[in-house]
């Protein structure tokens, strides 16, 4: 018998809905079907519902729930409004899909994850770069023990923002934006890296605002130190002309390396054997026995087979939240000139709540002065 397709809202219409989350969708068209949307822009809400031909549009997300009653929420609304939605469809019933950042900062993703369900609703976070086969060939590797303990990584997203992405009202501010391009553009390769190396240790770190109009920052460079020993350097801006999403990790055995911008395939990763090992062995480490290149389908195709399943879904809860703690602690580390450890930042750390701390000369400044 075949199962009815799961009834899906949108939340937000802009690009990212358009061209990544609609052909996810349309690609299953018998596992999904999108019902609605939902933006407060109510011009861009109709012309997006105009577009797919979709039955529903609004600017009111707790009208929409009521009426459509939709199995799973995707909320690709900007940041600031992330934990709002999350929780409001959660209550609803729905399972969420939350594009990256999870939320503003932790107090917010703790918030969101209490709204799950002991048994559902989930809310995972969009980590597309974990579902790539080239993503779990590695991880597999590393999990082994084939390639030998890690010891040194440099994760890396230098991307180029101008002046014009940036005019955006709601970019390169804390209250709406949480924090610079460590949480809005390098948020995926981190949690990659983690995903790869597991939990970290300590962190240091530094930030700048060097060369944009931001009440935030445009660039953060960071030493980690894993759990495991091996040391990491993580660099995150938004002022480089030659864009480049980079990850290297140097175990034992072998070096891995990954190369591309805004997605991968199996081609774009490459392992580098140590001097001494036997090439037949270095073979096989080329060859993941899939090949699907990193996307919102790939995810999406995991969440579903959690959905039918009625389990928690990857990069949901806690697994959801190592990205963002790691970020957030790479900020009290850059602006208050002091080591972090995991763990530390609890309930009642200034950081816990917004990632500048409330640092003079990073917080906000209070109107009038």
């Amino acid at each position: 018998m075949t199962a009815t397709p799961y009834r899906v809202l949108l939340v937000g219409a802009g690009n990212i809905a358009r061209a990544v989350h609609m052909p996810a969708f349309l690609g299953l068209p018998s596992d999904f079907t999108v019902v609605g949307a939902v933006d407060a822009d109510p011009a861009a809400a109709r012309s997006f519902a105009a577009d797919f031909a979709l039955p529903h549009h609004s600017t009111g997300l707790a009208a929409s729930l009521g009426e459509l009653r939709p199995d799973l929420v995707v909320i690709a609304s900007p940041p600031v409004a992330h934990r709002e939605q999350v929780v409001a469809a959660l209550r609803a019933g729905a399972w969420v899909w939350c594009e990256k950042p999870p939320a503003l900062s932790l107090a917010e993703y703790d918030a969101m994850t209490a709204a799950e369900g002991e048994q559902g609703p989930y809310a995972p976070i969009v980590f597309q770069h974990r579902f790539g086969s080239g993503a779990e060939h590695a991880k597999a590797l590393i999990a082994s023990g084939e390639l030998g303990a890690p010891l040194v990584a440099h994760c890396q997203t230098t991307w180029y923002r101008d002046d014009a992405y940036y005019a955006v009202p709601w970019r390169g501010k804390w209250a709406t934006e949480g924090a610079g391009p460590a949480m809005g553009l390098g948020i995926h390769q981190v949690d990659l890296l983690l995903e790869l190396l597991g939990d970290w240790a300590e962190i240091r770190a530094m930030a700048g605002r060097l060369a944009r109009d931001v009440e935030t920052d445009d660039v953060t460079t960071a030493t980690v130190r894993f759990a495991s020993g091996a040391l990491a350097t993580v660099v995150n801006s938004a002022l480089s002309p030659r864009q480049s999403s980079h990850l290297r990790i140097d175990l034992r055995d072998a070096t891995i390396e990954l190369n591309h911008l805004y997605g991968y395939g199996n081609g774009d990763w490459t392992y580098t054997p140590a001097p001494g090992v036997d090439p037949g062995r270095a073979d096989r480490w080329n060859s993941p026995a899939e090949s699907v290149p990193s996307s919102h389908s790939a995810q999406l195709r995991s969440l579903l087979a959690d959905m039918r399943a009625g389990r928690r879904p990857r990069a949901s809860a806690g697994d959801g939240r190592r990205s963002l703690e790691l970020i957030t602690a790479m900020y009290k580390a850059a602006l208050t000139g002091l080591p972090v450890r995991n763990g530390e930042i609890v309930p009642g750390d200034p950081f816990y709540t917004a990632l500048h701390g409330s640092v003079p000369g990073w917080a906000p400044q209070e109107p009038g002065r």
